[in-house]
């Protein structure tokens, strides 16, 4: 319960997450510190955060729950071939591409595997794995992630997935090889939502770049974002993995130069989960799905 708190960040928020009433929660924090002769939270206005004792305590239970999971991974691996359930979770497009084939490489590689899939944001992934509700999470790198450091979890890159520059058939650079965002200054943009990531990456981009984009329309979905541009509202930034409605106008161009936008994603797991059997044959799968996935990977590290 302690640990609950201190990653949803409230007793109610922890309470919820372990299918407890926030009453009962309360009470085994209240029993905890009893047994310790501790305080375990402090109050701040009408919440409460955790007190340095508790902060202290939080560290060794983090390196505990660590350890038990490397020895979960090693008494597996006596057992042969990787088995069981794994839960998979990850957002829309990487289940859509990647981890959907991926079900069908495993069942036939290991039969004795079950996986089961969940599409779900980066956030969510932590909060399953943290619950013990997922066991490999694929997710895009953001700086609302846990730190590296985080020793609750275990972080190793896949994959970087390009932006490209989509745009509506006909457009002056849809038959360019390649194009220089340096380029786009005076286009009209599509970009995502405020508060989204491809929001955040399209005004990176375009400020890296020396401009600031003017905005003739906000979307959600890529889909949406898609439609309008090929109902010539706009030019937009798309990643690679993104597979575009087939019935539309579009052209891809491949963004070239020394600001070229990608999404980084991650596999995610619990510390130590990655030893797991049944997690590195899953891993291994992944891998070469990412290899047979036209034109994302790892890119040059002048452009990354």
């Amino acid at each position: 319960m302690l640990r609950a708190i201190a990653h949803h960040g409230t007793v109610s928020g922890a309470a919820k997450a372990l299918h407890m009433s926030t009453s009962a929660a309360s009470q085994q924090i209240r029993l905890l510190a009893k047994d310790l002769g501790v305080s375990l939270l402090e109050p701040v206005g009408r919440g409460v955060r955790l007190s340095s004792a508790a902060q202290v305590l939080i560290a060794h239970i983090d390196a505990i729950e660590a350890m038990w999971r490397l020895a979960e991974a090693e008494l597996q691996a006596t057992e042969g071939e990787p088995s069981g359930m794994l839960r998979l979770c990850g957002f829309p497009t990487a289940i859509a591409t990647l981890l959907a084939p991926l079900v069908d490489a495993a069942r036939e590689r290991y039969p004795a595997l079950q996986l089961r899939l969940r599409e779900a944001e980066a956030s969510e992934c932590f909060d399953l794995l943290f619950a013990g509700e997922g066991d490999l999470a694929l997710v895009e790198a953001t700086p609302d992630n846990p730190p590296p450091e985080d020793i609750r979890f275990d972080a190793q890159t896949v994959f970087n997935d390009p932006f490209d520059l989509v745009v509506p058939g006909g457009h002056w650079c849809a038959e360019s090889e390649a194009v220089d965002l340096r380029e786009l200054e005076r286009e009209p943009w599509i970009i995502g939502v405020p508060g989204s990531m491809h929001r955040r990456h399209v005004l990176t981009a375009c400020s890296n770049a020396g401009f600031r984009p003017t905005v003739t329309g906000e979307a959600r979905e890529w889909n949406v974002i898609a439609v309008m541009v090929a109902h010539k509202m706009g030019v937009a930034l798309i990643p690679r993995l993104v597979d575009l409605p087939h019935h539309l106008d579009l052209v891809r161009v491949p963004v070239s130069g020394p600001f070229t936008p990608f999404r980084h994603f991650q596999a995610v797991t619990l510390r130590g989960g990655a030893r797991r059997p049944s997690v590195a044959a899953v891993m291994d799968l992944l891998n070469e799905q990412v290899r047979a996935a036209e034109g994302i990977g790892p890119l040059p590290e002048t452009q990354a």
